[in-house]
């Protein structure tokens, strides 16, 4: 009910403590974020690192710290539900110049749900739609940093202009030579806009911020040209000699899209305007939902919000069943999708075989790991959700069956809200990027027969891919643990994902051992392993015939990677980061660099 009258005394010191603690939240990850450009500057990438971790968890921490003081100070779990719909119309007041408005709803909806201990059917007290129009927001105060600032060159000073875009983000490390790159860069775009003729409107616009992650810096911003528009991006990284170099020139969607890859850990920038910024990017990268943009910001909560609006928007207007997921089944994870829509959900089994010692908080935890870990591109990231309800009628029966056998402690089946609507509650769940799965994307190959040239470009294609996600997860001190074709897929720009996280494990906690000889012939002539094998023990060797039953894919990998056959490979890895190493591992293709000489920076771990 809308109320009459805000007659409530205690409503609005409700919505002002709730207000005072986003504030405080957005404070922190805006200090947070900042910080990356000092440490940028200082190669503190270990700290950098360190950061990107420990500011995932900033925000449940102020969602915890606010409602403890509401329920101190104003017992807001008793407060009758008139009084909370008055909190929600001054929260809305509060919204009014406020900017960031849209996080600022998302927070009001985790507190709130935190102290109604409601979550998916109470829409009255939480913002299912947005309440503040996110547009046109911009600070005017005369100090304030633009969003993204705009520069007009000509032909004859577009070198003059680009080296002036870079000097302007005063990054306090020299660079080897500026000139020298941004004439890289201008060649670059040289061969992306021809001998057009220049516009009236012809300017660069660049984003007031660079966009921090692991070891590198990126300016990014579009090149406008009449009603043609170029989207860019220039990582800079430090050279072996500890000077800044531009490494490369990324130009249009695709290159974009793998930048903000969903596989890759969020970025840190400074924003006061996040909304302003996600706008701005879309313009870069039109198919991306918003979400995800979110996502890449460092703003995940924001984008679940996101996500699921979108997830009820696309029910609303499709009639397609949820079914089990096409594929392999898993030990441990009960995977199911719609096909309409591009994402899988991923329940916890209740229980599992012998061969799967673990449980639902070991799993959890994995997750979680990954969440905060460096993704590298190749791990998809999850979006974690509690209490989810779906409408009963657009679930298999087959799938209803699955779930009450296998996970029957994470389903409810009722109408609770009052309805009349029988709903599908899911107590936790996963949900991820849809892919293909990697073993089905071979088989296809299979299928159409190797003497097709695009079905053996296909298998071989993938098989190169898999190795390089396996070394590239290795660079980032992760091992995968179960490294069955299966538990990789295939992207749309055909990259290879890992998506099975339940045996993952830190590279530098495995002990990579050799098999060791028979002693006698019974041991070689023996079904059964006659050494000891310690819970943290890998045997690089034994993966072949795991992986490797297929001669054409074998003769494949052992030409490109065959190493990872070999316990010295990843022994050498381990030592590696044990002495404090941190790999460089570039989103765009090696060949996309800038050749520096007379040295080249250090190569990418794959």
């Amino acid at each position: 009910m809308f109320p009459q009258r805000l007659d409530a005394p205690q409503a609005y010191d409700i919505a002002k403590a709730m207000m005072d603690g986003f504030n405080r939240h957005y404070r922190l990850f805006r200090t947070e974020s900042a910080r990356a450009k000092h440490r940028f500057e200082t190669a503190d990438w270990h700290g950098q690192q360190r950061a990107q971790r420990e500011r995932i968890e900033f925000y449940d921490l102020r969602v915890k710290e606010c409602t403890l003081r509401l329920e101190k100070e104003f017992r807001a779990g008793e407060q009758p539900m008139e009084v909370w719909h008055q909190v929600k119309l001054h929260y809305i007041g509060l919204l009014v110049n406020h900017h960031q408005p849209e996080l600022a709803e998302t927070f009001f909806n985790s507190v709130t749900t935190k102290i109604l201990h409601r979550t998916h059917f109470h829409n009255d007290f939480i913002f299912v739609r947005p309440a503040v129009s996110t547009e046109y927001i911009e600070n005017d105060e005369p100090a304030a940093r633009p969003t993204y600032r705009s520069y007009y060159p000509s032909r004859d000073t577009m070198h003059e202009t680009l080296t002036r875009i870079v000097d302007n983000f005063q990054l306090q490390r020299e660079f080897e030579d500026l000139s020298r790159d941004t004439g890289f860069v201008l060649a670059a775009i040289q061969r992306r806009i021809g001998n057009v003729k220049l516009r009236a409107n012809f300017q660069i616009q660049v984003l007031s911020s660079l966009f921090f992650r692991n070891k590198g810096a990126y300016v990014v911003g579009k090149v406008i040209n009449g009603f043609n528009e170029l989207p860019f991006a220039l990582p800079i990284l430090h050279n072996p000699q500890g000077k800044l170099v531009i490494d490369a020139a990324l130009f249009g969607e695709d290159d974009l899209q793998m930048l903000f890859s969903f596989a890759r850990a969020y970025f840190m920038v400074d924003m006061e305007i996040p909304s302003a910024y996600v706008q701005f990017l879309r313009s870069l990268m039109p198919r991306k939902p918003r979400a995800e943009l979110y996502n890449a910001l460092g703003l995940a909560k924001q984008g679940k919000t996101l996500f699921y609006r979108d997830f009820l928007y696309h029910l609303r207007h499709s009639s397609d069943k949820f079914r089990i997921a096409p594929g392999i089944k898993g030990m441990v994870m009960l995977v199911f999708d719609l096909p309409s829509f591009p994402f899988v959900f991923k329940i916890i089994k209740d229980y599992y075989p012998p061969q799967k010692d673990t449980t639902r908080e070991q799993i959890k935890g994995k997750y979680l790991l990954v969440k905060q870990h460096d993704r590298v591109g190749r791990m998809a990231d999850t979006l974690e959700y509690s209490e989810v309800a779906f409408p009963r009628e657009r679930f298999d029966d087959e799938l209803i069956a699955e779930i009450q056998k296998f996970a029957p402690s994470q389903l409810e089946i009722s109408d609770r809200d009052g309805d009349g609507q029988q709903e599908v509650i899911i107590k936790h769940l996963y949900i991820e990027r849809r892919m293909i799965p990697l073993n089905i994307y071979l088989q296809e190959a299979f299928d159409t027969g190797l003497q097709d040239t695009r079905a053996r470009e296909q298998m071989e294609r993938s098989v190169v891919e898999y190795g390089n996600a396996i070394k590239d997860l290795v660079a980032a001190n992760i091992f995968p643990g179960d490294m069955l074709w299966k538990n990789f897929g295939i992207t749309r720009n055909g990259k290879v994902v890992f998506y099975d996280y339940d045996e993952i494990e830190y590279l530098t906690d495995c002990n990579f051992r050799r098999v060791p000889a028979p002693r006698n012939e019974e041991d070689e002539m023996s079904g059964e392993i006659w050494y000891s094998v310690g819970p943290k023990d890998v045997f690089p060797e034994t993966f072949g015939p795991f992986l490797l039953g297929n001669p054409a894919v074998r003769d494949v990998f052992m030409q490109h990677h065959g190493d990872l056959l070999d316990p010295a490979f990843w022994q050498a890895h381990k030592e590696r980061i044990q002495a404090g190493h941190v790999h460089d591992v570039f989103p765009y293709d090696p060949e996309r660099r800038f050749a520096h000489p007379p040295q080249a920076p250090a190569t990418a771990a794959a």
